[in-house]
């Protein structure tokens, strides 16, 4: 019988995990406590804010691509690389939640704003496959969760700058108008 991958995810900000937390700060609205280290677990396995030292988690789910076309998603599938490679020591998680007006669009008028104006999965496209990404839906879970999305992205420190340009680019984007919280967390872990 094949495993069923993982979909749930616990993100747990505390004392404890292999990721140091090397910086912390609110982008738009409302930051997130300060912590030393986190820990990214498979939901449901015990660990969670209840366990010593851990000042604050967010879960999300792995879900279909809302906004990704045929062809798009066959580029992101051959360019973007698996989660986990050794040489990636570098991380970061930035939690979002985008405003009430990008929920009152349609699913259409979403993703031209997200596409059409914005070019998010050309600009993704851009960085792949230094950067590698995992995203996390949070509206989805029957729990209400303080964020909408988790992206979850590793990289190697020599391709650090390169993903400070892709984040930049995204921020800059039309679609960033609609977000009314991110919280920006950068780590690294031991080599």
């Amino acid at each position: 019988m094949t495993a069923v991958p993982a979909r749930l995810f616990d993100f747990i900000g505390g004392a404890d995990g292999p990721w140091r937390v090397d910086r912390i700060g609110a982008v738009t609205g409302d930051g997130l406590p300060a912590v030393a280290r986190l820990r990214v677990a498979e939901a449901g396995g015990g660990a969670g804010i209840g366990e010593p030292g851990a000042a604050w988690q967010l879960r999300g789910i792995t879900s279909n691509e809302r906004y990704v076309e045929r062809p798009e998603k066959q580029l992101l599938l051959a360019k973007q690389p698996a989660l986990g490679r050794a040489e990636a020591r570098c991380a970061a998680l930035i939690p979002i939640r985008k405003n009430a007006a990008w929920w009152a669009m349609t699913q259409d008028e979403r993703r031209a704003i997200f596409e059409a104006q914005s070019r998010h999965i050309a600009i993704g496209l851009d960085y792949l496959p230094a950067v590698a990404r995992r995203l996390h839906h949070c509206r989805d879970l029957e729990t209400p969760q303080p964020f909408d999305f988790l992206t979850w992205f590793e990289y190697a420190p020599a391709d650090a700058e390169a993903f400070e340009a892709l984040v930049a680019a995204l921020r800059a984007s039309p679609e960033w108008a609609f977000v009314d919280r991110e919280v920006d967390l950068r780590l690294s872990r031991d080599a």
